[in-house]
């Protein structure tokens, strides 16, 4: 091997060095957080503002961009766009609303697919057209005064077999599946607030959560990074950047030096190798929510049921109400038990969450099926 091509080599190497350290601090740079305004929410990696932050700055399925009186606005793949009121990056949740406010009336025809944002929990919501004045209670239906006009009034419930048990008197209009956080399981939920969603790819919860910058490796590659994470101890990066010249070259001149006396040793064999450098690149591709299956109707029946007595008495003095629907229970009505953890519910209740999540609403235990027992009646 020349000597002069291994000056060559290495004088080649400390270029590139250097030029990558140049071309980051640029794209740092390029990717600073954004906003639509000062109330606004903080638009950072895996969002990307389009047409102020470039393709490298978000993860595909993540655009965002700004109305002209500064909201952000989330436009998914089959519905129409949302108005963004707040993106919590540690806990990777989005809040969104409708521009009309009339959210019922975008669930009618929301469709995730296609996003890469999702659910861990979702209820069954029917909706029923009701043209007849409504003399039934109205305790487990939301009226959606947004749908209604005064010759008729649209409600929607949880309680699916309660919706049906009204037609003919009502039409049913139809049934869909809500996503919901897991903080807000209840039969109760909200339907005429703001939706929160969450995505599961990238995962950067954890460096937000530690206070770093999460975003890709380099501009070739899929891979994700966390980077400038505060440290308590250390440096200023520009001092770090400056002791490292100060080592680099000095080092590098020695490696020329000891490479060059090398090849001198080795002339008389000839030849050397060629090192050469794969680059893999993982393929982006957003991640679909993980929906959770309820259990089926012969594992739910086999869950004890109870029918109260005058007393209303329960095994535990301090569950007298339902923890789904909140109402007190009342003589005569039949209450489940999920056999592990002993908790009680109203057997409607209960009955309509277990056929969507395999959990306890409580505890979140996995109940196991036991087999069928009957009836019996509590004093």
């Amino acid at each position: 091997m020349n000597t002069s091509k291994v000056f060559f080599s290495f004088s080649l190497y400390f270029f590139f060095f250097f030029f990558s350290l140049s071309n980051a601090a640029t794209t740092e740079e390029t990717c600073s957080d954004s906003v639509c305004s000062k109330d606004g929410p903080v638009i950072k990696f895996p969002f990307r503002l389009v047409g102020r932050q470039g393709e490298s700055c978000g993860y595909p399925g993540f655009d965002l961009s700004c109305t002209s009186r500064g909201i952000t606005v989330l436009d998914l793949p089959s519905s129409e766009e949302f108005l963004v009121r707040d993106i919590d990056y540690i806990n990777q949740e989005i809040q969104f609303y409708d521009r009309d406010n009339c959210m019922p009336k975008r669930l009618l025809n929301l469709n995730l697919s296609g996003s890469p944002f999702g659910s861990e929990f979702y209820l069954p919501y029917t909706f029923i057209n009701c043209s007849s004045p409504l003399d039934f209670p109205l305790s487990r239906f939301i009226p959606i005064s947004c749908l209604s006009s005064s010759d008729y009034t649209v409600l929607a419930t949880s309680f699916t077999s309660e919706a049906r048990s009204l037609v003919p008197r009502c039409k049913l209009m139809k049934t869909i599946r809500v996503p919901i956080p897991i903080y807000d399981y209840g039969f109760l939920f909200n339907l005429v607030g703001d939706l929160r969603v969450v995505w599961g790819a990238p995962e950067c919860g954890d460096c937000a959560a530690r206070g770093g910058k999460c975003g890709f490796k380099n501009s070739t590659s899929g891979e994700i990074g966390c980077f400038d994470i505060p440290r308590r101890r250390g440096l200023p990066r520009p001092v770090r950047y400056v002791i490292s010249i100060g080592i680099g070259i000095p080092g590098l001149v020695c490696t020329i030096g000891v490479a060059c006396y090398i090849c001198n040793r080795v002339k008389a064999y000839g030849g050397g190798r060629d090192q050469s450098h794969a680059e893999f690149s993982s393929a982006v591709t957003p991640q679909p929510a993980i929906v959770m299956v309820g259990l089926d109707e012969p594992t739910i029946e086999s869950y004890p049921k109870t029918v109260l007595g005058q007393s209303r008495r329960l095994p535990d003095p301090d569950d007298n109400s339902c923890p789904i629907c909140l109402s007190e229970y009342q003589p005569n009505e039949e209450l489940r038990t999920i056999p592990d953890c002993k908790h009680s519910f109203h057997a409607n209740c209960i009955d309509e969450w277990l056929r969507m999540n395999a959990t306890c609403p409580l505890c979140r235990n996995s109940p196991m099926p036991l087999p069928p027992p009957l009836p019996v009646h509590a004093s």
